[in-house]
């Protein structure tokens, strides 16, 4: 790319990560140009969808996630590390509201490297004993979806609330709190198809 390519690139990143962490990812993509000070068609020439502009503005934050899993993985004590890497997670969400919808919105539904260290992070905490051994990766959509909708409606008026969602969350995903539960898992496409919808 042309240096002024490379430069209106940048500028759209950086502006499309600034409004994204600020109100979501549902910013008009007119406002990210404006903000960026170039023009729409500059916008879809370098990102010709939103998902293009998502991707390349969250790079880091994938990177960020992968990281996290692999501290987790290497933890001694895997309850320790599960709870690490949730943790982690969810502080990346409270840090930005975009990477809170996009975190919501992927959920316990890709394919990737890092829903691979997620199933393993998962299946070493119950291998352990210490996570109760019905917990699915689908199920803990439900624990992102909640922190992700707890961040979104505090954030204003109690920043912090959402470690308690998170430690309610974690302390009922404890084996030794474990109950039947009254309905079965959902499957990946089933988590797919909610997560469309929400």
């Amino acid at each position: 790319m042309r240096k002024d390519a490379v430069q209106n690139r940048e500028r759209l990143l950086q502006a499309a990560r600034q409004l994204f962490a600020d109100r979501g990812l549902d910013v008009p993509l007119e406002e990210i140009a404006r903000a960026a000070e170039v023009s729409i068609g500059t916008l879809y020439n370098r990102f010709p969808a939103r998902d293009a502009l998502v991707e390349a503005a969250f790079a880091d934050r994938a990177a960020t996630v992968t990281g996290l899993a692999e501290e987790a993985l290497a933890m001694a004590n895997a309850w320790e590390g599960f709870v690490g890497f949730l943790t982690g997670v969810c502080e990346l969400q409270a840090a930005d509201l975009g990477y809170n919808d996009l975190a919501a919105r992927m959920a316990a539904v890709g394919e990737d490297r890092g829903y691979g260290l997620m199933r393993e992070i998962l299946e070493r905490a119950q291998r352990s004993g210490e996570l109760r051994a019905d917990v699915t990766l689908a199920d803990m959509a439900f624990v992102v979806w909640g922190v992700a909708a707890t961040v979104r409606a505090t954030r204003k008026v109690a920043p912090g609330v959402w470690r308690r969602h998170l430690a309610l969350a974690l302390d009922g995903l404890r084996a030794t709190a474990a109950q039947p539960l009254p309905a079965p898992p959902m499957s990946t496409a089933q988590a797919r198809t909610a997560m469309r919808e929400c």
